[in-house]
C-alpha cells in the first residue's frame, strides 16, 4: 500500500513538475547526438544536435599571475586583520603551509574554516600602482553558463577589470569595469545589467554595486550571466526557446557567452577612505578566496562529452565530425563542407551531420545512408517560395533563400564531380559532366556511354537528392 501510494505521489510531481518548469525539464540539454528509430527502411539513426552538460569549468583551468612574484610570503611579511585594518600582526609565509597563500587556493574546497585564500604583497612600495593580473586559462574554447564569481577576502578593489579572449590570450576584450568611482576610474558613466535590454546586452559597462571597501557582506563580485540569459528567457529562464533561438541566429550573441580565457585585473585595492594612509600601508593588498566558472565545453552541438586528458579539454565528437572543438568533418565525409549544429527547431535541433565524400559513395545503398535523420525540408524565407516537402530519408535541414530558393551552396546543395556553384544559381561542371548538380555524364544524355568510351556509368542518385532536384526545378526554373 505505501509503495503504491509513493509511485502516485511521485508520478503526480513529475506531472507537476513539468507542466511548472517546461523548458529546462522536457528539453534544453541537448544531451543526445543520435537515436535509433524505425522506418520502412528498418532501423536507422536519428541524428540530433547535442552539447556535454554545464560544470565547474575552474577544475579544468591554468592559472597565472602577473607579476609572478606578487604572491605574499617570499620573504615573509606582515598584513593587518581584515576585519579590523589596524591590527597588523597577521603573517604571510610561503615556507609555512599554514601560513602561506598560493594561487591555488582561489579554487579549492571552501566548506572549511577558518577559509583558505590567495594573497598578493602588501602596498608597500606606495605609490606605485599595486597592480595584479590574474589569467585562467583553458586551452579549449567554453560557453559560460552561469555568472562568473568572485570572492574576495580582503575588500573588493576599488578599480578592477574583467577580460576576455576568443583566441587563446594573443588579443584580449572587456568584459566588465568595475569601480567605486566610474567616471573617475575609466571615464564611464556607472551602469548595471538591470539597465540593459535585448538591444543593448552586448554593451561594456562600468558598475559601482560590487566596488565597496570593508563593509559587512561586502565580498563578492559577479559577472551576471543569467541577467544577459533573462532578457531573452524571461526572469526565471522559463523561456528557454528563445534564448536558444537568438544565440543560434546571433553569432555575436554566441561569441559574447565564449572564452577560451578570463583575465581579472585588480588595478586599485580596496582603500575605503579618499586617501592612501601611508603609515598603514599593510593594510592595502588583495585576497581572493574563491572563483566559480561554470560553463561547459564548446562542441558546436557535436558532442555531450568533454574528455579532461593530459591537461587537455577535448570534445568526443559525434556527427561526423573531428577536432577539439569538433569543428571540421571527418576524412571521406567532406560531401558538404563541416556546418554547426543548430538549436532549431526546438526540440531536438539540427544535427548537421557531415556526409560521405562524393568519391566514397560508391553505389545507391552507401548514398542513401548519407541521409539517415532527415525528415523535412524547409525554405527559410517567411516568403517561402516552395511548399514544405516530408521526406522520409532526409534530416531537418534549412535552405536558406532569398527572393527565388538557391539552386547550390556551400551547405546542403552541393555541387558534385568537382563543380562548383557559381552565385548560388548554377553549378558550373567540369568537361565531362552535365546536370543541375554536375550529377550526370555529357556520354550519357547523348547515348555514347559504352564500354569503349573510357567513361564509367555515374553512381545512381539517392531519392533525397532527386526530390531535392525536382523541387528546385519547380522552385527557381533556370535555364542551363
Amino acid at each position: 500500500m505505501y509503495l503504491s501510494r509513493f509511485l502516485s505521489i511521485h508520478a503526480l510531481w513529475v506531472t507537476v513538475s513539468s507542466v511548472m518548469q517546461p523548458y529546462p525539464l522536457v528539453w534544453g540539454h541537448y544531451d543526445v547526438c543520435k537515436t535509433q528509430i524505425y522506418t520502412e527502411e528498418g532501423k536507422v539513426w536519428d541524428y540530433m544536435a547535442c552539447q556535454p552538460e554545464s560544470t565547474d569549468m575552474t577544475k579544468y583551468l591554468k592559472v597565472k599571475l602577473d607579476p609572478p612574484d606578487i604572491t605574499c610570503g617570499d620573504p615573509p611579511e606582515s598584513f593587518c586583520a581584515m576585519g579590523n585594518p589596524y591590527m597588523c600582526n597577521n603573517e604571510c609565509d610561503a615556507s609555512t603551509p599554514e601560513l602561506a597563500h598560493p594561487p591555488e587556493l582561489m579554487f579549492d574546497f571552501e566548506g572549511r574554516h577558518p577559509s583558505t585564500f590567495w594573497q598578493s604583497a602588501t602596498w608597500k612600495e606606495y605609490p606605485k600602482p599595486l597592480q595584479v593580473n590574474i589569467t585562467l586559462s583553458w586551452s579549449k574554447t567554453i560557453e559560460l553558463t552561469d555568472n562568473i564569481v568572485i570572492t574576495f577576502e580582503s575588500g573588493r578593489p576599488d578599480q578592477m577589470i574583467l577580460e576576455k579572449s576568443l583566441d587563446y590570450g594573443r588579443t584580449w576584450q572587456p568584459y566588465q569595469y568595475y569601480a567605486t568611482d566610474c567616471l573617475d576610474a575609466f571615464h564611464m558613466d556607472p551602469k548595471s545589467v538591470k539597465d540593459l535590454s535585448q538591444h543593448t546586452v552586448l554593451e561594456i559597462i562600468c558598475t559601482e554595486e560590487y566596488s565597496t571597501g570593508y563593509t559587512t557582506n561586502s565580498k563578492i563580485i559577479h559577472f551576471e550571466i543569467k541577467d544577459r540569459f533573462a532578457f531573452f528567457a524571461g526572469p526565471r529562464l522559463r523561456n528557454m526557446a528563445s534564448l536558444y533561438g537568438q544565440l543560434d541566429t546571433t553569432k555575436k550573441l554566441r561569441d559574447f557567452f565564449t572564452v577560451t580565457d578570463l583575465r581579472i585585473r585588480l588595478l586599485r585595492p580596496a582603500v575605503g577612505e579618499i586617501f592612501v594612509d601611508e603609515l598603514h600601508l599593510a593594510r592595502y593588498f588583495y585576497a581572493i578566496s574563491d572563483i566559480k566558472v561554470r560553463g561547459r565545453c564548446k562542441c558546436n552541438l557535436h558532442a555531450t562529452v568533454c574528455v579532461y586528458d593530459n591537461s587537455k579539454l577535448t570534445c568526443e565528437c559525434e556527427h561526423n565530425t573531428t577536432g577539439p572543438d569538433c569543428g571540421k568533418c571527418k576524412k571521406n565525409y567532406q560531401g558538404r563542407p563541416w556546418s554547426p549544429g543548430s538549436y532549431l527547431p526546438i526540440p531536438k535541433g539540427t544535427a548537421n551531420t557531415c556526409i560521405p565524400s562524393i568519391s566514397s559513395i560508391g553505389n545507391s545503398p552507401k548514398f542513401n545512408r548519407i541521409w539517415p535523420n532527415i525528415s523535412s525540408l524547409e525554405v527559410s524565407n517567411p516568403k517561402q517560395v516552395a511548399p514544405k516537402l516530408a521526406l522520409s530519408t532526409v534530416s531537418s535541414v534549412q535552405v536558406a533563400n532569398h527572393k527565388r530558393a538557391n539552386v547550390c551552396d556551400n551547405e546542403l546543395l552541393h555541387c558534385q564531380n568537382g563543380g562548383t556553384c557559381h552565385n548560388n544559381l548554377r553549378c558550373l561542371c567540369p568537361a565531362a559532366y552535365t546536370g543541375i548538380f554536375c550529377e550526370k555524364l555529357r556520354c550519357e544524355e547523348a547515348g555514347s556511354c559504352g564500354s569503349d568510351s573510357g567513361q564509367a556509368a555515374p553512381p545512381q542518385c539517392s531519392p533525397a537528392l532527386l526530390l531535392l532536384t525536382a523541387l528546385l526545378g519547380t522552385a527557381s526554373p533556370l535555364a542551363f
